[in-house]
């Protein structure tokens, strides 16, 4: 079985004869070389994510926030009874959604006393 390297394969087919001499790179990269390399092009990318990132869409003018009204959680009341009364005729899942947005919570987890905002319909 035969290989071919890179090497082989971009050099001309005159420099297989015997008398023709095999052309090597003068280029060799030293341990810090690769490391600069490697710098410059990781600074390439953030400078290229920093350029897409600069046409963001957002603005200065603030828009115009969703109708909320204040809920106290009572003791054994849960997200589910909350977001259903909220709700209405709605659906209860997507109401759940934006308690959970508008309040940061991680989980349905209350606390008796805890205030919550809910969007009023």
């Amino acid at each position: 079985m035969s290989t071919m390297t890179i090497d082989q394969m971009l050099t001309h087919p005159a420099a297989y004869g015997r008398s023709a001499q095999r052309r090597r790179s003068t280029v060799r990269l030293t341990r810090r070389g690769r490391v600069v390399v490697v710098l410059l092009a990781l600074l390439a990318v953030l400078a290229v994510g920093v350029i897409v990132a600069a046409g963001s869409v957002a603005t200065r003018d603030s828009g115009t926030p969703e109708p909320t009204a204040v809920v106290q959680v009572g003791p054994g009341d849960t997200l589910w009874e909350i977001a259903s009364t909220a709700a209405g005729n709605g659906d209860v899942r997507s109401m759940i959604e934006r308690i959970e947005k508008l309040n940061a919570l991680d989980s349905g987890m209350l606390v008796a006393g805890q205030r919550l905002l809910v969007p009023v319909s």
